[in-house]
C-alpha cells in the first residue's frame, strides 16, 4: 500500500513537471527596436507544444517571425500590442508558418493568432505580405492588418520558395479581423493545387485594398459570410473553383474603382461541376459613390463553369446600382463546362442598365 501510494505520488510529480513544461505560457516584451525580432523569434524557438505565447507592447521587426505549430499566439489587444515592419525591411512575409518557411512539402500544424495588429509599414518597404499562413486547422480572429505592401493575409500552398504541398490544409476559420490598406489582396487565398479548401471566413471587413478585397484561387468547401468590403480597386469578392462553397450574407459597398478595360464583380465564383452545388445569398452588393469613366460592373455573377456541369443557387439577394449603362446586376455564364443550372429567384435588382444576362447553354430553374 506504502509503494502504490509512492508510485502514485512519483507519477503524480512527473506529470506536474511536464504541465509546468507544456501547456505553459510564455511572455515576450518588446521594446520597440529591431532586436525585438530575436527577442519574439528566441521566446517562440523555446516554447513548446501547447505553449500560449503572450505579445505584450509595440514590436518592431527587421525579420520574418516564424510561427511554430501547435501553440498560441496572443496579443493584449488591437491597440495593446502592436507588430510592425521596419523601414527598409521589405519582408517577403512579416508573420510566416514554420511550414512556408523551411520548404516543406506537408503543412504545418495548427495555430492560433489573436488580438494584436499588424502594421506592415507600406510607406517604406515593399513586396511584404503580413501574415502568411500555411498550416492546417489554423484560427486566425481579432487582428487588424494594415499597410502591408502586399497582401494583407494570405493563406497558401505554396512554400517561401514556391514548394507546393503535397497534403491538405484544411479546416481553417478567420473571424473577426480588419484588413485595411492592403498594397494588394487584402485576404488572398493561394493555392496551384487543391489543398486550401473547407475553411471559414466570418465577420471580417476589408478596406481600400489595392487590389481586390477577397481574391480566392479555391473555394471549395469554403464559407464567406457576413463580411463587409469596401474601397475596392478591383474585386470585392472573387472565388475560384467554388465547390460546395457558400457566400452569403456579405456586404459590398462599392468595387471596381480602379476601372480600365476590365470587368470588376462584386461577388463572383466561377464554379466547377457536380455534385457540390453551391450558393450565393443574402448578400447586399451596392454602388453608393459615382463610378469611374471606364470599366464594365457586374454585381454578381459566375464567370464561367470551368468543368462538367455546374450548379448554383444564387437567391435572396439586394442589388443597387450607379444607373450606368456599364452596370449588370446579375450574370451567368457557361464558359467551358458542359452544362449549368442555376437556381435564380428572390433577388432584388435595380438601378442597373442589364438586370440579368444569361450565356448560351445555361438552364434557369426557378423565377427571377
Amino acid at each position: 500500500m506504502i509503494v502504490a501510494s509512492r508510485r502514485a505520488l512519483s507519477l503524480a510529480v512527473v506529470l506536474l513537471a511536464w504541465a509546468a513544461v507544456f501547456g505553459a505560457q510564455v511572455d515576450i516584451n518588446c521594446v520597440g527596436k529591431i532586436s525585438d525580432t530575436a527577442r519574439l523569434n528566441d521566446g517562440i524557438g523555446k516554447s513548446h507544444f501547447g505553449d500560449d505565447i503572450r505579445i505584450h507592447g509595440t514590436c518592431l521587426i527587421d525579420g520574418i517571425i516564424v510561427l511554430l505549430g501547435d501553440r498560441t499566439y496572443e496579443g493584449d489587444s488591437r491597440t495593446g500590442t502592436i507588430i510592425r515592419q521596419a523601414r527598409g525591411a521589405s519582408l517577403p512575409a512579416m508573420l510566416a508558418s514554420d511550414s512556408w518557411n523551411s520548404d516543406w512539402t506537408y503543412t504545418g500544424d495548427p495555430i492560433r493568432i489573436a488580438h494584436l495588429t499588424l502594421d506592415g509599414n507600406s510607406a517604406a518597404n515593399s513586396g511584404t505580405n503580413a501574415l502568411v499562413i500555411r498550416s492546417w486547422l489554423t484560427v486566425i480572429e481579432d487582428l487588424q492588418v494594415e499597410y502591408a505592401p502586399a497582401d494583407g493575409i494570405q493563406i497558401t500552398n505554396l512554400s517561401k520558395d514556391g514548394v507546393p504541398l503535397k497534403t491538405s490544409q484544411v479546416n481553417g476559420h478567420i473571424s473577426n479581423c480588419f484588413v485595411t490598406n492592403s498594397g494588394a489582396d487584402g485576404i488572398h487565398i493561394v493555392d496551384s493545387g487543391n489543398s486550401v479548401t473547407d475553411w471559414s471566413l466570418l465577420d471580417s471587413w476589408v478596406a481600400n485594398s489595392g487590389q481586390s478585397a477577397i481574391y480566392m484561387d479555391n473555394a471549395a468547401g469554403w464559407t464567406l459570410r457576413g463580411n463587409h468590403v469596401y474601397g475596392i480597386q478591383q474585386h470585392a469578392i472573387f472565388a475560384n473553383n467554388c465547390w460546395a462553397t457558400s457566400i452569403d450574407g456579405n456586404y459590398v459597398e462599392e468595387f471596381g474603382s480602379s476601372g480600365g478595360n476590365n470587368t470588376w464583380y462584386g461577388v463572383a465564383c466561377t464554379v466547377n461541376g457536380v455534385p457540390g452545388a453551391s450558393v450565393m445569398s443574402g448578400n447586399k452588393v451596392f454602388m453608393l459613390t459615382k463610378e469611374p469613366t471606364s470599366g464594365a460592373f457586374v454585381y454578381i455573377g459566375v464567370p464561367q463553369v470551368n468543368y462538367g456541369v455546374g450548379e448554383i443557387d444564387v437567391v435572396d439577394n439586394v442589388i443597387h446600382g450607379a444607373g450606368s449603362e456599364r452596370d449588370t446586376g446579375l450574370s451567368y455564364q457557361l464558359g467551358g463546362g458542359q452544362g449549368f443550372h442555376v437556381v435564380s429567384s428572390g433577388n432584388n435588382v435595380e438601378n442597373v442598365h442589364i438586370e440579368r444576362a444569361v450565356g448560351k447553354g445555361v438552364n434557369l430553374v426557378g423565377g427571377y
